[in-house]
């Protein structure tokens, strides 16, 4: 069904990529999604390091699908009051500044034989929808790069972002009407908003959708999202995965488990999640 498409985040495996790698290789998986690697941000590694990676990861029959950037975790406005979120280890930079971090994006995906490139709408702010205007024109800046380029960017929809679930994302990928921008749908990011994920958010952005991420989550009695093993949470996924394939869906699938198992390490909680998606689909 997806098998043949479905891959991992290493970090959410190991920090160390010759582990990372082994598991994906021995659990059957095709490809792998570079976040950070050893410790660094896959943004900040040295040439020598990315070669490695790539001649590790073909050594195991494995291919690189997907940079996993920050690019775009980054205030519209310095001076205005933004939601903040995850930067896996980047400090707080300008625009301008994400801007040519895209620009080493775009050379490190070509350095390791891929063509796709994760990326965000800034950090949310107190009305992201002033802010829209200011968001496409950044974005259609960034997608005619990318089409110059040959590579698609993927626009994920993350809670701390103004593209925080589907709706606002499929929004603003409509707006920029570029082929070279497409949506990264991941259900378990809708899900830790508290949101439905299938059928509405799916329905917002399955016209657009280039590259899937695979999570679960839910929302506590507080409110609080809480990310856990696939099959624990709150997203339909034999639903959502049986849609996807139906509306003819032929991109790929990479689990981003976000799930620490108390006691245990990231490659338990992505061994419980990889195991309930089995479970699911078999």
């Amino acid at each position: 069904m997806i098998w043949d498409r479905l891959g991992v985040l290493t970090d959410e495996v190991s920090a160390n990529i010759g582990e990372a790698l082994d598991w994906t290789e021995r659990n059957g998986l095709r490809h792998v999604e570079l976040r950070t690697v050893d410790g660094c941000n896959i943004m900040d590694a040295a040439e020598e390091t990315l070669e490695r990676i790539r001649k590790e990861a073909e050594r195991r029959g494995l291919y690189i699908s997907a940079i996993a950037s920050p690019v775009f975790k980054c205030a519209l406005d310095a001076s205005r009051p933004v939601a903040g979120g995850d930067t896996f280890g980047q400090q707080e930079l300008s625009v301008d500044a994400h801007f040519e971090m895209l620009a080493r994006a775009i050379r490190i995906a070509a350095r390791l034989n891929t063509s796709r490139i994760r990326i965000f709408s800034f950090w949310r702010e107190k009305d992201p929808g002033r802010a829209l205007p200011e968001i496409v024109d950044l974005l259609k800046a960034a997608a005619a790069l990318a089409k110059r380029e040959q590579v698609t960017l993927l626009l994920e929809n993350e809670p701390s972002c103004n593209g925080g679930c589907a709706s606002e994302v499929g929004h603003i990928v409509r707006l920029v009407g570029s082929d070279a921008l497409k949506a990264l749908w991941d259900p378990g990011n809708e899900a830790y908003g508290g949101k439905s994920a299938f059928p509405e958010g799916y329905a917002e952005v399955k016209d657009m959708i280039s590259h899937v991420h695979l999570k679960d989550a839910f929302t506590d009695a507080g409110g609080t999202g809480r990310c856990v093993p696939i099959g624990s949470g709150a997203v339909d996924y034999p639903k959502q995965i049986r849609a996807l394939e139906d509306d003819g869906y032929q991109g790929l699938y990479t689990i981003e488990t976000h799930y620490i198992p108390p006691g245990g390490t990231a490659m338990d909680g992505t061994d419980e999640t990889l195991a309930g998606l089995r479970r699911l689909l078999f």
